[in-house]
């Protein structure tokens, strides 16, 4: 049961792997499957990481953290933080997968103090359109392993695909696994690319407002279908 869909998250997860997104067995990425369910990757004592992940590791459950069908959890634990992916799917009925992911140069981003904000254009559009529209910052470093802590970070998303817990990582949220771990990315390049200008000595400032006119939405079978296959095909899957 839901084969094609297990296999997409764990795809995701390893795409994130590769990607430098999370490291060892941290991080997860999640899919609603209807209003009561959702795959996520969860652990077992023979895990080996996020980059290692199969779609054995997705497991069927319910919001509420209960095995989801007779055996979904046998030999598997769901992951402490899934107050994560449930709070933000309840949050948004537009929001189908979640990944809250670590993804290092966000992280010293947030720890520098550096807003992530639209500081370049045609290099990366939809990233340059994610922080135009702002990415905000959930101030605590805590793990959240409660629905108190989640909802407190869903309030600090205000709405927004992405945020940043400072000292922690970062949660995505899309109506598809594809976009949840694409944004990610796009989130850690901006943070990367500030990183090294501020290292430089350089000044950080927005791209000019007369620029977003010529930065147009090339469309989800570029944005999401192509990057995708590539960062697939950078897999070798």
């Amino acid at each position: 049961m839901f084969d094609q869909q297990r296999a997409l998250v764990a795809q995701a997860c390893r795409v994130a792997a590769a990607r430098a997104l999370v490291d060892g067995i941290l991080g997860h990425v999640s899919l609603r499957v209807d209003d009561e369910h959702l795959l996520i990757r969860c652990r077992s004592d023979s895990d080996n990481g996020l980059a290692f992940t199969r779609p054995s590791d997705i497991r069927l459950i319910t919001f509420d953290g209960n095995e989801g069908a007779p055996g979904e959890l046998d030999g598997y634990r769901v992951p402490n933080e899934l107050p994560i992916h449930t709070e933000t799917l309840l949050a948004d009925p537009g929001h189908r997968a979640v990944a809250h992911l670590h993804p290092p140069a966000t992280v010293a981003a947030s720890l520098a103090g550096i807003d992530i904000r639209p500081i370049y254009g045609a290099y990366d559009i939809p990233g340059a359109w994610l922080a135009r529209g702002g990415v905000p910052v959930y101030e605590r470093a805590v793990l959240i392993r409660n629905s108190r802590l989640a909802k407190d970070m869903v309030a600090a998303m205000r709405g927004r695909p992405v945020v940043i817990l400072r000292g922690h990582g970062i949660t995505s949220a899309a109506s598809t696994v594809e976009q949840t771990v694409l944004q990610a990315i796009s989130l850690n390049e901006l943070a990367r690319m500030s990183l090294r200008v501020n290292a430089a000595g350089g000044v950080l400032r927005d791209i000019d407002e007369a620029d977003w006119d010529d930065l147009p939405d090339l469309g989800s079978g570029f944005n999401v279908d192509a990057a995708w296959r590539h960062e697939v095909a950078r897999l070798g899957d």
